[in-house]
């Protein structure tokens, strides 16, 4: 969402795209809706793509999600490959597209670990796409844009709240409960909850603990 509305503050116009992936965390898709339309997107893409084929994470398998606490290791929640999966359908879009900037809000500083969240990723990826695409070969540059990569939870708050954008309209939880709520405790809820608490703003968001 902060992201979304980083890019549409500098100009661009917006073409969204939405994975999916059949992951436990539905309720992040209807957020995706919402965020889409309040941000005027040309056009919102919503892909299904069946992740739960593969399994290997507690979002996309029969894991319990974990509602320890932040640890230093990469927890279950790791989808494999997530990132460069989802960069990868947004680049052959965005050359369909005629489009060159590339928006992602992956965050390396206060999130739990994935290693497709890295600056090194980031750029790793950039550098493939001059590779992988007739746009690339042919001398047209793509941009990977990770405007958050080196923000904290509070810093995202902050711009949030600067940009004007209700933060009651996006989701972070990884294990929505049945009654809808954010369930308080896994690693990106606490996340979430820190990084309002930390900026000193009100925390929008139902939690069920």
């Amino acid at each position: 969402m902060v992201v979304a509305g980083l890019a549409v503050e500098a100009g661009y116009q917006i073409n969204a795209l939405t994975i999916d992936y059949n992951q436990r965390h539905r309720r992040e898709i209807d957020a995706a809706r919402v965020i889409a339309s309040h941000i005027g997107a040309v056009r919102h893409i919503v892909l299904p793509l069946d992740l739960r084929q593969f399994g290997g994470s507690a979002l996309t398998d029969e894991i319990e999600v974990p509602k320890s606490g932040v640890s230093d290791e990469i927890p279950v929640t790791y989808v494999p490959a997530r990132n460069l999966v989802f960069l990868s359908l947004t680049l052959a879009w965005a050359e369909a597209l005629g489009a060159r900037n590339v928006f992602i809000g992956v965050n390396a500083l206060d999130y739990s670990g994935y290693p497709d969240c890295r600056p090194e990723f980031i750029e790793g990826f950039a550098n493939l796409a001059e590779l992988a695409t007739k746009a690339g070969v042919e001398g047209e540059r793509f941009t990977i844009h990770a405007p958050l990569q080196y923000l904290g939870k509070a810093d995202i708050a902050r711009e949030a709240y600067r940009l004007g954008l209700d933060a009651g309209m996006s989701w972070s939880c990884y294990d929505p409960q049945p009654n809808g709520l954010a369930c308080g405790t896994c690693d990106s809820c606490r996340l979430r909850r820190n990084g309002f608490e930390q900026a000193g703003l009100n925390d929008p968001t139902h939690y069920f603990r």
